[in-house]
């Protein structure tokens, strides 16, 4: 995505009340998705966001300052129209999910590994009747079909940006329990952050921190709380 596309053509953006949603008009024309869709918002704070990032935009247009925004627009142009392949982009990501794969040493990250994915592993079986394998090689591990076939149902469950999101947080942390976590709200973004970082932080403690890798986290902790904020706006209805 290019990061000026544009100058600004519009003098303000407001929310307004439609039969089948909430929608951002600027200078009281309808925003719509890169596909031509109709932005129409499930709650009024969620469009409110939507139109504060065009508000805020400055002479020219910036989409990468337009988190919320972009997570709307795919839900509509991306997620609605194929949500079973969705879905099932979201499962494949049970095959390798992070927190099933452990390291046997040093003795102390396996530690630090156990304690921190392990209670999200036995909530996946608790909540969702999902039992995932663990292993510490490095050889792919076949997890079972029926914990597979017990994740589904929660992300069937979601509307459309709500899966975006979560799809979302699946993708930044390479976690599929993770993603669901922050989702249902049993973690935050913060503690999805950490617990998908946590091998690379204790690389860090250790060796020194590295520029880019920073900046790598950076934007994936920017993502996570995008994520959250978002599910919190569809959700405050």
């Amino acid at each position: 995505m290019n990061s000026i596309v544009a100058r600004r053509f519009y003098r303000s953006a407001a929310v307004a009340r439609h039969a089948d949603g909430f929608a951002v008009e600027l200078d009281g024309r309808m925003v719509k998705t890169p596909a031509g869709e109709a932005l129409l918002l499930s709650t009024a704070g969620l469009a409110a966001a939507v139109a504060d990032e065009w508000n805020a935009q400055p002479d020219e247009l910036r989409p990468d300052t337009m988190p919320v925004m972009r997570l709307a627009a795919t839900a509509i142009d991306r997620v609605g129209p194929r949500r079973s392949a969705v879905v099932d982009s979201a499962l494949a990501y049970a095959g390798t999910d992070l927190l099933c794969y452990r390291v046997a040493s040093p003795a102390d990250l396996a530690s630090l590994q156990r304690a921190a994915w392990q209670p999200l592993l036995d909530w996946a079986r608790e909540t969702f009747g999902a039992v995932l394998e663990v292993t510490d090689s490095i050889a792919p591990l076949a997890q079972p079909e029926a914990a597979i076939t017990a994740l589904r149902p929660p992300l069937e469950a979601m509307g459309d940006i709500e899966l975006a999101a979560v799809l979302t947080a699946v993708d930044t942390t390479g976690s599929l329990v993770l993603g669901l976590a922050l989702g249902s709200g049993r973690i935050d973004a913060e503690a999805a952050f950490a617990a998908s970082q946590l091998d690379e932080t204790y690389q860090m403690e250790r060796w020194g921190e590295d520029e880019e890798a920073m900046e790598r986290r950076r934007l994936l902790r920017s993502e996570l709380d995008v994520v959250e904020r978002v599910l919190a706006l569809v959700r405050d209805v």
